[in-house]
């Protein structure tokens, strides 16, 4: 046996990104200069082809600002970015159990969380500008707190 880790995060790449949508709804007198804050809702779902050996992470993302009483009516935005990976030894990383469930390697499911809410923080900056959300900037956290257990 190998010492020799099997996650090598030089062996995943992304092979796909589509921004499935975005919309941000602001009323018509919205005043951008009283948001004082934001809500944020997001969610991570990973799901695996096991065969073509990618993985598919699907981020959403729900955004609300919090003025300071100047709006009568808060601003909404809602996106969903769809990223795909190619790992080139997803098989070693992964164990199909009974129903279709797959176990995943820790640090694999880390390296999906964390690029893909990385990049869509990118991407959420230059959408924002000019918007009720200019000043919105996705928050930095510990990607493991994306993924679900079952």
């Amino acid at each position: 046996m190998s010492d020799k880790p099997k996650f090598d995060p030089e062996k995943i790449s992304m092979v796909e990104f589509k921004l499935a949508s975005g919309l941000i709804d602001t009323p018509e007198d919205f005043v951008t200069e009283a948001v004082r804050n934001f809500d944020i809702e997001n969610t991570l779902e990973i799901s695996f082809s096991m065969e073509q050996k990618l993985v598919k992470a699907d981020f959403t993302i729900k955004l609300k600002t919090k003025s300071n009483g100047s709006n009568a009516t808060e601003s909404d935005g809602k996106y969903h970015f769809i990223y795909i990976y190619k790992v080139e030894n997803i098989e070693e990383l992964t164990t199909l159990r009974e129903g279709g469930l797959v176990d995943v390697d820790a640090n694999l499911a880390n390296a999906i969380s964390a690029i893909s809410y990385s990049t869509s923080r990118g991407i959420l900056l230059t959408r924002m500008q000019g918007t009720a959300f200019q000043q919105f900037i996705l928050p930095i956290i510990d990607p493991t707190r994306l993924l679900k257990t079952n």
